[in-house]
């Protein structure tokens, strides 16, 4: 959780109780729209609001944007975790019956992109995560196997830490 998270969602949680609103309050008021649990996350800083959301909740709250956004902390932009891209020129090395199951998701992945390049497939955490379900290891070790295949870069390892 960053500075900046925590900052603004100090200020989510001032405003909240100035209106002297639990957030199940927020929740019952806005008929729904507000769910406690996720007003709650933005607060503490463990979700991440977007403008869109900030926007809105400003105004259910009757209050201006400006408002709701801390003084004085940077907002730094952290550095992007590297894409995880798989080398599929790569896996066609691997023996078959340790890739089927990775070979099979990336064919699922370019079926449902229309991606047929036949050469690499980018994938999100999501995904690398739903293959370590699949390979019953954790998201850290399947990186390092698949990167001891030549299938993912080293550089993997920052995506998944991230």
């Amino acid at each position: 959780m960053t500075e900046y998270a925590k900052a603004l969602g100090s200020k989510l949680r001032a405003i909240r109780t100035q209106q002297h609103l639990s957030l199940h309050g927020v929740e019952e008021k806005s008929q729904g729209r507000w769910k406690a649990v996720v007003v709650g996350s933005y607060e503490r800083g463990d979700r991440a609001v977007t403008v869109q959301r900030l926007s809105e909740l400003a105004e259910f709250y009757g209050v201006p944007v400006a408002e709701l956004l801390p003084e004085g902390v940077s907002a730094t932009a952290a550095e992007p975790a590297p894409r995880i891209v798989i080398d599929l020129e790569q896996l066609q090395q691997v023996p078959a019956d340790k890739a089927a199951p990775l070979a099979r998701y990336a064919a699922t992945i370019q079926s449902q992109r229309g991606d047929y390049n036949g050469r690499v497939l980018s994938i999100r955490n999501e995904d690398l995560r739903s293959l370590a379900v699949i390979y019953d290891a954790s998201p850290t070790a399947l990186t390092e196997q698949l990167i001891g295949w030549g299938v993912l870069s080293a550089d993997a390892r920052r995506a998944v830490e991230a």
